[in-house]
Formats: structure tokens, sequence, C-alpha cells
């Protein structure tokens, strides 16, 4: 069973998305992730100094904003997003912000798009 982030890394989660899954047609995955699977994220920011993925994992969200702890995760809906490397948390609170567009990715491709909703650590 999945162990949540927020008991792992003992804070909030850095933001939420809502996602939608690319079908395989779209280049998207053949089946849905579990819980836990750790995508990185790119989003669209004129202010990127590097080219790079980013270190940032989703935690996918039930229908009732719990997180899902085991099985299949929905192929579109809500995620919790956790910025892992806190190095990083300074960087990401200059760019991101409600209305980013971004992205899960497997490598260097996109399997699902994204939008952020909410700041929730970044905003501290």
């Amino acid at each position: 069973m999945f162990q949540p982030y927020e008991e792992i890394l003992k804070r909030k989660p850095d933001f939420r998305v809502t996602y939608q899954f690319y079908s395989p047609e779209e280049g998207g995955r053949l089946h849905l992730p579990i819980q836990g699977l750790r995508f990185n994220f790119w989003y669209e920011s004129e202010l990127h100094t590097e080219p790079s993925i980013f270190m940032i994992w989703p935690e996918f969200e039930d229908r009732n904003q719990k997180v899902i702890l085991e099985g299949e995760v929905y192929k579109e809906g809500i995620a919790r997003m956790w910025i892992i490397n806190p190095i990083t948390i300074a960087y990401h609170k200059e760019r991101l912000q409600v209305g980013s567009q971004g992205y899960f990715m497997e490598g260097r491709r996109r399997v699902a798009e994204c939008d952020v909703i909410e700041l929730i650590g970044l905003k501290e």
C-alpha cells in the first residue's frame, strides 16, 4: 500500500494540478499508472534557466480529495505535487503560478498534461 508523501516528507504538498493522461493514440501510456509511480514534471516558463525536467512527483487524489492508497489512478483528476529536492523550491516559487501548464514526463516523453490550480507550500 502507498505511504502518502506528507507522512514521509513531514510537510504539505507544494501545489495541486488538474491532469489528463494522453491515450496511447496521442503518444501516452498503454495503461493507467498506479499511485506512487514517480513521474517527473515539466512546466512552461520563460524564466527557466535550464532545459531539464524536474523531480516534482504527483500524488493522485480520489474524487473526495483523499490520497489514493492503492490501485490505478484516474485518467483525469487532481494530483498533489511534491518538489522532491528542497534546494529547488525557491527556483519553482519564482516561476510556478496558478494557471501554469505542465506535463507528467516519462523520460523525455509527455504522458499527461496538467494545469496548476492551487499553490500550497509554494505560497509560504
